[in-house]
């Protein structure tokens, strides 16, 4: 249940969920995705907003034949090109005709981001996107996340409990337990008493957290662009 819940996700920011299990995160999200209907309080979203996302559990079958090229076209149709130039931005160019069955986690995870981006959405929601990744291929996957929000010039919203590696490659933070327990800059955030009270003082202590200032985009020749007029990639407020 949650209760009392306003966030945004503004054009080329990385908003990010964190909160205990139980706390309310994938909730939160299918709310805002449209799934599931608040019995109290609005979603807002701007006219024609279009979402990639990624969920948290994908079950694969094992005796189910398909390649990542017809699993990336599942319910849509893209040019094959199109599927081999996403598929190499995620890193994972060789992977077009494997069988999803096959591929390791970590590469599963590139193929779910290539899917997710794959409509030009204007807001990314990745719930848990390192799932089943090994450690080495955590701060790699965070900083391609980052990479997408660059050059697909969108919002992201992204739902972690790697504490560790969020507070170093977010913009916002969002503390979540069945409410918005604080909201703010990473630094800020784990400074917190609520923060502190839910993840304890020696894990708040201990967060390596590096301040990122997005103050500007990159156009497609590469100059930088001022962020004076950033754009509302989506809003939502939710009690229920």
């Amino acid at each position: 249940m949650l209760d009392h819940v306003d966030l945004k996700v503004l054009r080329h920011e990385i908003v990010t969920l964190v909160g205990l299990n139980g706390s309310g995160k994938t909730t939160l999200v299918r709310t805002l995705l449209g799934l599931l209907q608040p019995d109290e309080g609005s979603v807002f979203r701007l006219p024609g907003l279009k979402i990639g996302f990624s969920p948290q559990h994908f079950h694969r079958d094992a005796t189910l034949p398909l390649t990542v090229a017809r699993f990336l076209t599942l319910g849509m149709r893209a040019p094959r090109a199109r599927l081999q130039t996403l598929l190499e931005e995620v890193g994972a160019g060789g992977l077009l005709e494997r069988q999803i069955a096959d591929i390791s986690g970590g590469e599963f995870q590139r193929i779910l981001l290539a899917r997710a981006v794959l409509r030009r959405p204007d807001l990314l929601v990745l719930d848990e996107p390192l799932a089943g990744v090994d450690l080495a291929s955590q701060s790699e996957l965070y900083r391609l996340i980052g990479d997408l929000r660059e050059h697909h010039d969108c919002g992201v919203l992204l739902v972690s409990h790697d504490l560790h590696v969020v507070m170093a490659a977010t913009d916002q933070v969002v503390c979540l337990n069945h409410h918005v327990c604080c909201t703010g800059q990473p630094r800020a955030v784990i400074q917190n008493p609520e923060f502190v009270s839910l993840f304890g003082r020696q894990i708040a202590e201990t967060l390596a957290v590096y301040a990122h200032h997005h103050d500007h985009r990159h156009d497609i020749t590469g100059e930088a662009v001022p962020m004076d007029n950033a754009k509302r990639a989506g809003h939502g407020s939710h009690d229920g």
